[in-house]
């Protein structure tokens, strides 16, 4: 245990890279803007696929990293290492010297290396043993986006890599919140990454049914809340937080996004892939994050949903989010932000967790874009289109945002962020 208990955690970093832009202002930018970062995949391995598009990020590593460092990276480390540095440079930490005793980085992954994994078995069958990369281990095991992040800045306090599927990046924020709580740390770089983009997943995922097999309209294909909505849509990219104690950013003068108040985790126990359809799985998330930050529900006024346009998920979240907050659901402004990103699977919770620190910020929800016709059962207040603003408070405080992120094996995370 470290020094103190407790201790009020803050951000003061963001960084991203993402299928809407290479870092966070480009991405906030096209978000807010309704654009789509859907793409059609023109490889000549997705002719034969049922599914033939995805989120690419927009901008390549190969634009913004030395070959060199990207030959010893994976591509989900890539991602995580561009945003992890832009993070640190808009927390002001570039050239700073600080306690690397009591710096920690938490990055997480859904599925890790993969395409690592499967680029070298192809070798192994064409080339023989000799093939193989020498670097292949550490590239494609799952810790190694964090692993490289702490390196990156020297983090000696912990090196963390929650693997909870779809719930990653958002487990990865909790924990690294946890950490500067208990004392553990000061610092701590933060969030989550996924380069899944190869026709291994998107075969797996297509042959459950969980995928939008609209090819004919990529940028219309993520749906989430309309009536016709068939899946998700893959993306990939990262977003990367850097929290700190109040007190040490206060201390070196550090801008401050917004807080991180709370965090709320459960399991269904359900299922293996479908969530619990009674919802309470959610809910009981819901709640414990609203007790561990203290808050009231009435300030509570901005969701980004995990909504990833499945049939059954988004309009379940939804009974979820009013059997946890009764009335006080139908006064937050609900963003499904995959919509226009796709859905980055470990990556998800980071990315979105950057959203809901911006909205607090900057006192806008972002919209939810391709919704033609509204499911019925989606009957509370979804953004649709267009941006929404915030107020700046409520009559019973500040405002909060909440993320919601969900994954294979029942995993439930839900993170207050409330603004400072």
């Amino acid at each position: 245990m470290g020094k103190s208990v407790n201790k009020t955690v803050v951000v003061t970093g963001l960084g991203a890279t993402t299928p809407l832009g290479g870092d966070v202002a480009s991405t906030w930018e096209s978000l807010l803007a309704g654009d789509s970062g859907i793409v059609p995949l023109t490889e000549q391995w997705a002719a034969e696929l049922p599914v033939r598009m995805a989120g690419r990020v927009k901008v390549e590593p190969s634009e913004v990293m030395k070959p060199v460092e990207r030959r010893r990276l994976d591509r989900s480390a890539q991602f995580a290492l561009t945003a992890a540095r832009e993070a640190w440079q808009d927390a002001g930490l570039a050239g700073v010297e600080v306690d690397h005793e009591r710096l920690g980085a938490v990055v997480g992954s859904g599925i890790g290396g993969v395409t690592t994994l499967l680029d070298n078995y192809d070798l192994l069958l064409a080339k023989g043993a000799r093939g193989v990369s020498p670097r292949a281990v550490p590239m494609l095991m799952p810790n190694s986006p964090a692993a490289y992040v702490g390196l990156e800045f020297g983090a000696r306090a912990g090196v963390h890599t929650p693997v909870s599927a779809c719930a990653t990046g958002s487990e990865a924020i909790g924990y690294a919140m946890n950490m500067i709580r208990t004392g553990r740390a000061d610092i701590v770089v933060c969030g989550g990454t996924e380069a899944a983009i190869h026709p291994l997943p998107i075969s797996a995922f297509a042959n459950m049914m969980a995928m939008s097999k609209n090819n004919e309209d990529p940028k219309g294909a993520s749906r989430p809340y309309d009536k016709g909505r068939d899946g998700f849509v893959l993306g990939e990219g990262a977003g990367i937080l850097v929290l700190e104690s109040a007190e040490h950013a206060a201390a070196r003068g550090a801008r401050v996004y917004a807080e991180i108040a709370g965090v709320g985790m459960s399991a269904d126990s359900h299922d293996i892939a479908q969530p619990d359809p009674s919802g309470e799985g959610i809910a009981a998330a819901i709640r414990k994050a609203v007790e561990d930050a203290g808050i009231a529900p009435a300030q509570i006024v901005h969701l980004n949903a995990h909504a990833t346009s499945t049939p059954l998920g988004d309009t379940g979240e939804l009974r979820a989010l009013r059997m946890a907050l009764g009335e006080d659901a139908e006064h937050i402004a609900i963003s499904a932000t995959k919509s226009m990103t796709g859905h980055l699977l470990g990556g998800a919770g980071g990315i979105e967790t950057v959203f809901a620190v911006k909205a607090v910020h900057d006192l806008v929800a972002p919209p939810t874009i391709n919704i033609v016709e509204l499911d019925e059962e989606a009957d509370l207040d979804i953004v649709r289109d267009e941006p929404r603003k915030l107020p700046a408070e409520t009559s019973a405080g500040p405002i909060v945002a909440l993320n919601n992120s969900f994954g294979f094996g029942g995993h439930n995370v839900v993170l207050a962020v409330r603004r400072a």
